[in-house]
C-alpha cells in the first residue's frame, strides 16, 4: 500500500499547479479601480474648495452691497464684487447669478445669493461633460451709523 503525501504549501493547489504571480495579476487588475478612486477624491476636494470660494464671494458681495446708500448701486456692486472674487479664485462660472434682497435702510439686513454653474471638466481634471450648480447665501447688516452724504472736505456731518 502506497502512502499519499499532502503538501502544506499554500501556493500549491491540490492538482499540483502553483499560484505564483497571482498577486501581480490582482494588482494589475486593481490599478484602474484605484485610479478611479483617486480621481473621485480629487473631484470631491475640488468641489468642496469651489463651494467654499463661492461662499466667500457671497460674503464679499453682501458686504459690498451694504456699503452704498441706495439699491441700484448696491446691487451692481454686489454683482461686480462676486464676479471679481470668483475670477480671482480661478473659478469659471458658465452662468453667474447674483440676487440681492433687502431694503438698504440703516439697521436692516441685506441678503445676497450667488449661484454659479461650474463645468465638471474643470473640477474633475477629466473631460467629464455636464455642469453642477452651486449656491451660497450670505447676509450683512447695513451700518446704523454710516454717513448718507459727505461734504467736499471729507468731514463727517
Amino acid at each position: 500500500m502506497r502512502k499519499r503525501w499532502r503538501f502544506t504549501d499554500p501556493r500549491v493547489r491540490p492538482g499540483g499547479h502553483a499560484e505564483l504571480g497571482s498577486v501581480t495579476t490582482e494588482l494589475v487588475l486593481m490599478i484602474p479601480v484605484l485610479i478611479l478612486m483617486l480621481w473621485f477624491l480629487v473631484y470631491c476636494g475640488r468641489m468642496s474648495d469651489t463651494r467654499l470660494q463661492i461662499e466667500d464671494a457671497a460674503h464679499q458681495a453682501a458686504r459690498a452691497a451694504t456699503l452704498d446708500g441706495n439699491r441700484p448701486r448696491g446691487v451692481s456692486d454686489a454683482h461686480a464684487v462676486a464676479a471679481a472674487a470668483l475670477r480671482d479664485a480661478g473659478i469659471t462660472c458658465r452662468d453667474l447669478s447674483v440676487t440681492t434682497v433687502g431694503t438698504f435702510q440703516r439697521g436692516s439686513t441685506v441678503k445676497v445669493a450667488v449661484t454659479c454653474a461650474v463645468g465638471l471638466n474643470d473640477l474633475a481634471l477629466l473631460q467629464v461633460p455636464g455642469t453642477t450648480t452651486l449656491t451660497a447665501v450670505a447676509a450683512s447688516p447695513v451700518d446704523l451709523y454710516r454717513s448718507t452724504a459727505t461734504t467736499a472736505g471729507g468731514d463727517i456731518p
